[in-house]
């Protein structure tokens, strides 16, 4: 029997530097029986010599479409924009299970081309969760970008440029010295402070110094009222991290906003669900995602009111790139052992189809 052959590809995304497999979890597909292909990045936090020292095979950047086509393509962000037919095996965040704008288009590559596409946002255990996420370091770099444009906001600026950081350390000291030393007596507001994602807002918010009564964290109890609700104009910084699966009652509006006028404290709000072109978005005060390189957009507020800073980035992780990537790839490990048989894959399988003949029959 032949061994299954795994193939990373290079990330097109600009500031993406994370990678779905690292090669301390390389080395231990390798160990199980897997040759792995690894795309030469000069882009990746990895170095390419990372993977060659553990027995990886180096190929030339972004030539993953002349790969057999019996090889797996791995990665994580979506494929640069074509409409040409797809005809490998893919693994990595499509974002065109949920209505996203150009989903039909997408995944109609695949039904031309013959491909199959194993969305990892929908690989999931026998109990319905996710086997791998990114969740905790996308609050967790979430609530940093949000601090950080608080801060340039009390200074009458826009937040610049921005870039990863080597650790965690390195991004709390700059966060702390950017609000002038600690973040006490700032307040913020976590949506979905339960789940994974969440957690890594309510831990950066610690971590920074805001008073622990300071740090409001909301989960399916208190939003079961449905919102919008006005207590999310009485903070600084507001975080949104839930998972978002049907429509549910904006928590924020631009009506809303408009009508509080000149005595909003809300400053900043962070998107982490980044659902800005889904149609039941309960954030509805933006319509486009934001970059590492402009990382905020000024919400439309009325005339001669404060201004609020949206930030809705789709990579937050990328800030921590080492880490994060050593966490995914480490969740993900056990089910690539059994790749391609195990429940997780045939269940992601049928995921695929059925969304694919969805997408023959849409129609605009």
């Amino acid at each position: 029997m032949s061994k299954p052959v795994l193939w990373l590809r290079c990330e097109k995304k600009d500031f993406e530097r994370r990678a779905a497999l690292t090669p301390t979890t390389a080395k231990k597909l390798i160990d199980g029986g897997f040759d792995i292909f690894v795309e030469r990045d000069e882009q990746r936090i990895f170095k390419d010599s990372e993977y060659d020292a553990v027995g990886c095979k180096l190929v030339e950047n972004n030539t993953w479409p002349s790969a057999p086509l019996s090889t797996t393509i791995v990665g994580l962000k979506e494929l640069e924009a074509s409409s040409d037919p797809i005809a490998h095996t893919h693994i990595h965040f499509a974002h065109s299970y949920k209505g996203q704008a150009g989903w039909a288009q997408f995944l109609s590559r695949f039904h031309r081309g013959g491909g199959t596409l194993y969305d990892i946002e929908f690989l999931t255990d026998a109990n319905g969760r996710r086997v791998a996420a990114f969740g905790f370091h996308a609050g967790f770099a979430g609530a940093a970008v949000g601090a950080l444009a608080l801060a340039a906001q009390k200074k009458g600026e826009k937040l610049g440029v921005l870039t990863a950081y080597e650790n965690e350390d390195a991004m709390i000291h700059d966060i702390r010295a950017a609000l002038g030393g600690s973040g006490k007596g700032v307040k913020a507001l976590v949506i979905g402070a339960l789940g994974r994602c969440g957690r890594g807002a309510v831990q950066l918010f610690r971590n920074i110094g805001l008073e622990e009564d300071d740090i409001l964290k909301w989960d399916l109890t208190e939003t079961a009222k449905g919102g919008p609700f006005s207590e999310i104009l009485d903070v600084d910084i507001f975080v949104n991290c839930i998972y978002l699966s049907s429509k549910i009652p904006s928590f924020l509006t631009k009506e809303q906003i408009a009508a509080a006028g000149k005595e909003r404290r809300l400053s900043v709000v962070v998107d982490v669900s980044c659902d800005a072109t889904n149609p039941n978005n309960p954030v509805p005060i933006y319509d486009a995602i934001t970059t590492f390189d402009k990382p905020t957009v000024e919400a439309d507020v009325g005339s001669e009111n404060p201004p609020l800073a949206v930030i809705a980035i789709d990579h937050l992780p990328s800030l921590l790139p080492r880490e994060a990537s050593e966490q995914f790839s480490t969740d993900l490990l056990p089910s690539l052992l059994e790749y391609p048989d195990a429940r997780v894959w045939t269940e992601a399988e049928k995921l695929f189809r059925k969304k694919v003949a969805e997408a023959v029959q849409y129609k605009e």
